[in-house]
């Protein structure tokens, strides 16, 4: 926690502690000169207005909150359940803060204005991916914090091996036969989707199959950053329609992958196809897949965080689970049903 204090900043940038709080405090009687530099020195030395104004609610809140881009994404709510469940055995409370869909600016700018503002003791960013600069600006608060589904070597981290996970995926098909494998993407600059692209590059070429890069496909609809149905859906047209010699499919989620055998089934085609979460649908809709321990993920993030609020100077700690290749009916073209 920074020792700063609004005395500090009033004195290295030269003005009253008048003008400080003036400027913490959004007036307009400040001019822009003196509030761009006030908040210059404020953010060099670690503090924000939370220090001066909200410090104690932060401090004695008993509140934890959850920051996810989509709070309707069934990833979200699996991991969710996880993170309640283990609340049960703490006294706290849980806030969830669904942060506005947009493009990746904007979502980075919302998590530092929340998080800034401190009116919890610990923050869980489930899916959050931001650029350098964020998580430096995010570290500098100095407020426990626990990724999930993304890695950041300053903060304590649960999520999975993408890339083997997808290597799984993309190795299970290439086993049966099949070599012309399309890779059904979402949005490629998100961390997940950078190492399941990884991972089924390498497949194909440890196993001798030429990468064709017009094989992974990219929807434009960036919403929830690709992980949508409607993204599996127009993918598997695209795929169906301009690229007849796919034999297989990988698709980044069960999401996708849901939407990709709709597609299927309303062009009356059957392509094997393998998802990569584990959804409870999947199992009824004979989906084979990569199992994601979502649930546990969600109560080990908890338990992490409490961890981080009790000790401050714990060494930071990241955990990467091995996803588990769940074969169903959907991996083998003969059973997919249309």
């Amino acid at each position: 926690m920074s020792t700063s204090t609004i005395y500090d900043i009033a004195k290295a940038a030269n003005v009253s502690i008048a003008t400080v709080s003036r400027v913490f405090n959004n007036s307009n009687s400040v001019s822009p000169k003196t509030k761009k530099k006030i908040m210059e020195i404020a953010g060099t030395m670690g503090y924000h207005p939370k220090a001066y104004a909200q410090g104690l609610a932060r401090r004695n809140s008993k509140m934890l909150m959850i920051l996810v881009p989509v709070i309707s994404n069934y990833f979200f709510m699996e991991v969710l359940a996880g993170i309640q469940d283990k609340l049960l055995e703490y006294d706290y409370d849980l806030n969830i803060h669904n942060l506005n869909s947009g493009n990746s600016s904007d979502i980075n700018d919302q998590v530092d204005y929340v998080v800034k503002r401190g009116l919890a003791d610990g923050y869980i960013l489930v899916s959050v991916h931001q650029q350098e600069a964020y998580w430096e600006q995010l570290k500098s608060y100095q407020i426990p914090l626990v990724l999930i589904d993304e890695y950041h070597p300053d903060f304590d981290s649960v999520s999975v091996d993408s890339v083997e996970g997808s290597y799984s995926a993309t190795k299970h098909l290439i086993d049966q036969g099949y070599r012309k494998i399309a890779l059904i993407s979402a949005n490629p600059s998100s961390k997940p989707m950078k190492d399941r692209r990884s991972g089924y590059k390498r497949a194909l070429e440890d196993n001798g199959v030429v990468v064709d890069d017009k094989l992974i496909i990219v929807d434009t609809n960036d919403y929830r950053d690709g992980f949508t149905e409607e993204n599996g859906y127009n993918s598997m047209l695209k795929i169906l329609k301009k690229h007849p010699e796919v034999d297989a499919v990988v698709c980044a989620s069960d999401i996708q992958a849901l939407g990709a055998i709709k597609a299927m089934q309303d062009e009356a085609k059957r392509l094997p196809i393998i998802g990569f979460d584990d959804l409870p649908i999947s199992k009824f809709l004979g989906l084979s897949t990569m199992k994601q321990p979502m649930y546990e993920m969600g109560t080990l993030a908890l338990e992490k965080l409490i961890q981080r609020i009790k000790r401050k100077d714990n060494l930071i700690s990241h955990t990467v689970f091995s996803p588990e290749l769940i074969k169903r009916e959907s991996s083998v073209a003969d059973s997919v049903t249309v």
